[in-house]
């Protein structure tokens, strides 16, 4: 996919943050000031405020250094006699490109309005759904992909709730992801995945198509979402499954039902009945928060026009081919052959797109 243009010259990027440079000498004159400095969560707010301007205007000026110096490089490729010289001078034109495309990146996404929950943690619940026991292969394959993106982007996870197939796959995981930025780096995957391989249960060696689902729902905090106890049906049970022997002898497994919304999560990984019950009541926040958002939306009617695809789970969102080493996302038509890169964690080579695409509509309706 071609790297989308915004701003068709630094003159209009100038422009964009010309306001940015005006709020930032009103922040130095109200930090300046002691009745300000007396309330310490407003300085903050505004410190924070101050670093993130100052950082966005300290990229403009690296942006227009690098604009310069491929010019010039330009330049100095087409008029050097020597191939040597022009070789270098190549060389530094991808350096200063690529540098230039991320600085033209971090400063677009500066400017979009963001959600808060974007900051936030996250609990994202994977399905096996239509192909079987390769279905669930292929959902066991996307958590690794995952747990190895969590890891890149030095954040951290924990299985809340799993269910095993027969063949080493995943039936169904649920796991939270804890860090700054957690939602915004998931909020892409709700859908529908799906994968086209030769399955190791296929011994005739056919292609076969199969989907997983994907949800990704943020994780409220108690002040964000308060639950009456009352509201709450909280069961006791044996676990079964795999586990060891304690699964047949001890109550440990929880299920609590959400009585106004008829949510009902259940939980039996841990030994502990409490760790059970604490992991459950992660989830059913999260899935009683996603229910009133959509309520919201649906009242509010349609104003997401700045988003990527619905993030609904009946929505086809990405094709991984196995044989053609590829990955197509197709809310955007993007198609990249590096689905080997992919599986490793290497997810920003979709993300960025998306997140590009989603910030060019963002800018389209400022």
């Amino acid at each position: 996919m071609e790297q989308v243009v915004i701003f068709n010259s630094l003159d209009e990027l100038e422009k964009k943050l010309r306001p940015h440079l005006s709020r930032r000498q009103d922040i130095e004159k109200q930090l300046s000031n002691p009745k300000v400095l007396a309330d310490a969560a407003h300085t903050q707010s505004l410190s924070k405020e101050y670093k993130d301007i100052t950082a966005v205007l300290q990229m403009l000026e690296e942006y227009k250094r690098l604009e310069k110096d491929i010019q010039e490089t330009k330049e100095l490729k087409v008029t050097a006699e020597e191939d040597e010289i022009k070789d270098l001078a190549e060389k530094e034109l991808v350096k200063f490109e690529t540098r230039r495309q991320e600085l033209q990146y971090s400063i677009l996404y500066f400017l979009i309005p963001k959600d808060p929950a974007w900051k936030g943690s996250c609990i994202v619940e994977i399905r096996a759904a239509a192909g079987g026991e390769e279905s669930a292969i292929f959902a066991a394959d996307l958590f690794r992909m995952y747990t190895k993106y969590i890891e890149k982007k030095k954040l951290k996870y924990e299985v809340l709730s799993s269910r095993a197939s027969d063949l080493s796959g995943l039936k169904e995981i649920i796991f939270s992801v804890e860090g700054t930025d957690a939602f915004r780096f998931f909020r892409f995957e709700s859908g529908v995945h799906r994968v086209q391989r030769v399955p190791v249960t296929e011994a005739s060696g056919r292609l076969h198509t199969s989907t997983i689902t994907v949800a990704v729902l943020p994780e409220p905090t108690e002040i964000e979402l308060k639950i009456d106890p009352q509201d709450l049906k909280i069961d006791v049970f044996r676990a079964s499954g795999h586990g060891g022997q304690h699964v047949n002898v001890t109550d440990s497994a929880v299920r609590i039902t959400h009585i106004p919304t008829g949510v009902v999560v259940s939980c039996q990984d841990e030994r502990s009945q409490l760790k059970n019950k604490v992991r459950a009541m992660k989830i059913l926040r999260a899935r009683i928060l996603e229910i009133k958002k959509a309520e919201e939306q649906k009242k509010y009617g349609d104003q997401r026009r700045s988003q990527i695809g619905t993030g609904e789970r009946s929505e086809k969102i990405r094709t991984y081919n196995y044989p053609q080493n590829r990955v197509t996302d197709h809310r955007i038509g993007l198609s990249v052959h590096n689905l080997t890169e992919i599986l490793e964690g290497n997810l920003d080579s979709v993300v960025h797109p998306l997140e590009t695409a989603e910030i060019t509509e963002a800018l389209k309706v400022q």
